[in-house]
Order: C-alpha cells, then sequence, then structure tokens
C-alpha cells in the first residue's frame, strides 16, 4: 500500500482536504482523508509526501484526435479556411503517413497527455488500432472513438457492413482501460442512412458514441440551405445532398441520434432549442474553447449548457488546431472566455466548476464516471499531482484558483493511471521518449515534403 499526500488533496465530489492524502493498494484508492488520520491508519504503509502540490482526480480529455500530433503546427496557414483544413488533413492521414506513423503520432500524444496530468481521453480516431495500441502502451485510460465516414446515401449499407468488420476487429483490443466507441463523423461526411445505421448498432452492442456537431458556419450554411464549400464538395463527387433546413442538433434528434445520449463536439452554432434539446435528451457537449476559437468557429455558450443541466466535459482537440494538450490551460481559458457573457447570464463560471468539468463531469460525459472522475474509494487509483511551489502561483489564496488560473500543463507532477505511475520527476515511464520523439522527427519530414497551401 502507498499514502500519497500533499498539502491540498481535492477529491472533487468532496471540499478540498488540506494537508491530506489518499492510500492506494493496488489499482484502487482504499482512503481519502487527512493526512496524519490515514498514516495512523495504515501505519506500515509506504507514504510519498508530494509537499506543496495539490492531488487531485486525473484530467479527463473527453476530445482529442493523438493520431494528428504529428500536425502539430504543420497547416497554420489553413486555418482560416476550415474546408481546406480539413482536407488538408485527411490527404495526409491517408497518403503521407503509414499506419506506423500514425502509432508515433499517438503514443506522441498520449506521452504529453501523461506528462499534463490527463489520465484519460475521449479520442476520435480513423486509424483506431493503432490509436488503442499507443494508449495502451502508454497507460492510459481511454475511450477510443473509432470514425466513421460514408456521406452517400446510396452507399449506406457497404460502408456499415465494413464498419462492422473492423468494429469486430477492434474490439478484440479492448483491455480494461482502452475501451471502444464510435465516432460517425459529423452530419456533412455521414449520410442519414448511415448515420442511423451506426446509432443503431452503437445501442444494441452498448457502445458509446461522439460526432462532431454545430461547429462551423460552413456546417450550418450546409444544413440550412444546401450551400457552402461542403455542399460543393459533395457535388463534386456526384453525391446529391438535400438540406433538411434546420439545424444540426435538430437534424441528429430528428434521426433518432440525440436519443442515444452521445457526446456531441464542439456545440459552437447553437440556439435555444438547440440546448433544450440536447438536454431533454441527456445528450453530452464536448467544449474545445480554444480550438474553437484557434479556428475561427466562435464561443460555445458554456454559461447556457450549465444552466440548462447537460453535462459538459473539457476536450483540448488536436494539436492541429490546438497545438497543445494541456487541459489546465483549456481550464482557464473556457473560464475566462464564458465570462464575456457575464452580463446577459449573470453567472460567472467558477475554477472550481472548471476543474469539475476537466475530472468528475468529463468521466460523466464520457460514461465512466463509477470508475474515474474523483477521489473516491473504490474507484480506480487515477489521479495527478500539480505543484504549487512556484513563483507565478503563489501565495495560494484559493487552491482552485491556483491551479486553474495560475498553473499549467509545466506544473504537473506526477500523472498515476490505476495505481501505475506513468509520469514521475519529469520523466514518462513506461516508453522511450527520445526513441518516440526520433522516430515523430523522421514521420513529420515525410509531411514537409509537400507543403500546405491555403487554396488547397
Amino acid at each position: 500500500m502507498i499514502i500519497y499526500s500533499a498539502r491540498w488533496v481535492l477529491p472533487i465530489s468532496s471540499p478540498a482536504i488540506e494537508q491530506g492524502a489518499i492510500a492506494v493498494r493496488g489499482t484502487r484508492i482504499v482512503a481519502v482523508g487527512a493526512r496524519a488520520q490515514l498514516i495512523g491508519r495504515f501505519p506500515h504503509a509506504t507514504l510519498r509526501d508530494l509537499g506543496n502540490a495539490a492531488i487531485l482526480p486525473g484530467l479527463v480529455n473527453v476530445h482529442s484526435h493523438a493520431e494528428l500530433t504529428l500536425m502539430r503546427g504543420w497547416l497554420e496557414a489553413c486555418e482560416t479556411d476550415f474546408f481546406s483544413w480539413l482536407r488538408r488533413i485527411t490527404v495526409a492521414r491517408l497518403e503521407k503517413l503509414r499506419d506506423d506513423d500514425i502509432r508515433c503520432s499517438a503514443t506522441l500524444g498520449a506521452v504529453e497527455a501523461a506528462r499534463a496530468g490527463v489520465t484519460c481521453l475521449g479520442d476520435a480516431s480513423d486509424v483506431a488500432h493503432a490509436s488503442m495500441s499507443a494508449l495502451r502502451d502508454v497507460g492510459l485510460r481511454a475511450v477510443v472513438f473509432k470514425e466513421v465516414f460514408g456521406p452517400d446515401p446510396r452507399a449506406a449499407r457497404e460502408q456499415f457492413t465494413k464498419m462492422e468488420e473492423k468494429t469486430a476487429k477492434l474490439r478484440e483490443l479492448e483491455t480494461e482501460r482502452v475501451r471502444l466507441g464510435l465516432s460517425p463523423h459529423a452530419p456533412y461526411t455521414v449520410s442519414a442512412p448511415l448515420l442511423e445505421l451506426v446509432t443503431e448498432y452503437a445501442q444494441r452492442h452498448a457502445m458509446p458514441l461522439m460526432l462532431h456537431a454545430a461547429e462551423s458556419q460552413a456546417e450550418t450554411d450546409l444544413m440550412l440551405f444546401g450551400r457552402g464549400p461542403f455542399a460543393e464538395s459533395l457535388a463534386r463527387r456526384g453525391i446529391q445532398w438535400r438540406a433538411p433546413g434546420i439545424p444540426s442538433i435538430q437534424y441528429l434528434a430528428r434521426l433518432g441520434f440525440l436519443a442515444a445520449r452521445p457526446l456531441l463536439a464542439h456545440c459552437v452554432r447553437v440556439d435555444d432549442a438547440d440546448i433544450d434539446a440536447i438536454a431533454a435528451f441527456g445528450a453530452r457537449v464536448a467544449h474545445c474553447p480554444k480550438s474553437n476559437a484557434k479556428l475561427g468557429h466562435g464561443r460555445a455558450p458554456l454559461i447556457s449548457f450549465l444552466q440548462r443541466g447537460i453535462c459538459v466535459g473539457l476536450g483540448t482537440d488536436s494539436v492541429a488546431s490546438n497545438n497543445t494538450c494541456d487541459l489546465l490551460e483549456e481550464c482557464r481559458f473556457a473560464a475566462l472566455v464564458a465570462r464575456f457573457d457575464l452580463p446577459e447570464k449573470g453567472m460567472v463560471v467558477t475554477a472550481e466548476q472548471m476543474l469539475r468539468a476537466a475530472t468528475l463531469d468529463g468521466a460523466r460525459a464520457l460514461g465512466i464516471e463509477d470508475r474515474t472522475g474523483s477521489l473516491e474509494v473504490g474507484k480506480e487509483a487515477d489521479f495527478t499531482a500539480v505543484a504549487l511551489d512556484g513563483a507565478h502561483q503563489s501565495p495560494v489564496h484559493d487552491v482552485h484558483a491556483a491551479i486553474v488560473f495560475s498553473s499549467s500543463a509545466r506544473d504537473v507532477r506526477l500523472t498515476v493511471v490505476a495505481g501505475q505511475e506513468l509520469f514521475r520527476d519529469g520523466r514518462v515511464l513506461t516508453v522511450d521518449e527520445a526513441e518516440l520523439r526520433a522516430r515523430a522527427d523522421a514521420a513529420a519530414a515525410r509531411l514537409r515534403v509537400d507543403p500546405p497551401d491555403v487554396g488547397a
């Protein structure tokens, strides 16, 4: 048994404990409380005192694309043209990167996550077997959402059959920590018949669902008016698209997708009726404020989501659009941007709320709150320690504010998943980072052979 103690312990599901500790036996938390109390209760346990730090549940990044880590900073020139940006990513993933490159990319993303105190990812992946293997190698917990594409309704049955075959093979790769979900990519890349088939399949097999929804103006133009770059692309491929004339969220409700209580990534372009529908069906939202801002999509109405009781988890999206997998920075950015709405909404998003979104509510968004997301007896020992001894953090008057508004991934000192230390003393313990970076540099060089341009 090991007792981890620190100046602060933040269980999230209960009040913060000063001079607190948690006791871990094997993969589980067996006690949470005052340091002196736990030492007295378990006198023979190994004590690891982390000093002036806060122990909190492992951060849960509900929306990432670890397989795109090699594209960090590669598409800066395309970011104001969302269609061109997506097209570049798709072409590069299919034509420039091999499966072992994708696995290397996903491993690099998992290493970055572990260094940032992230213990669980909701990871959307086209090459899901590579991502599942990478996340398993590093030791993270994850729900890997296998992406499904197919905008042509005439090919829906054929595409669904291929998905079934791939999913059956992928399920053989599942472990206790790494589970499989499905992600029909977006309303503009998946036809209505295919979306209905995937939804029914996921419900029948009790698999979680995720979809990119209401993300951009281009998506809105397609859904409402059947025009814009997505409509033009479909037309060039001979695919007929009949605009439903309603927003994406209402379209997903009509097709029965929202009834499956999916995780909806982004939800920037939503109105009150959309928010009411999300709440009524019990769907969850992956809030990705930095990616939304960097791609110029706008601000998702976080306060309105919270006021309607919608479960909101935080996501970084890919580092191709965010540049870092730093969920503490995402917390800070989300809270500050939400305060733009303070005069109208009359609600201040607090540091404590953001930490809950990055932990327990993130676990709820992924449907795994029974295992992780808070420091409670019987839960998996997924936790991180954030040092609070930096000049940029001192003095600490409010521990929640110190973590959200003054700290970042660089302050993380320890990351533990199911009792296994993945990151400690500045090193990831499960993979050879030097060898990994050498592989990543070689793979990234293949991307630079044909630099991206805005007109692509």
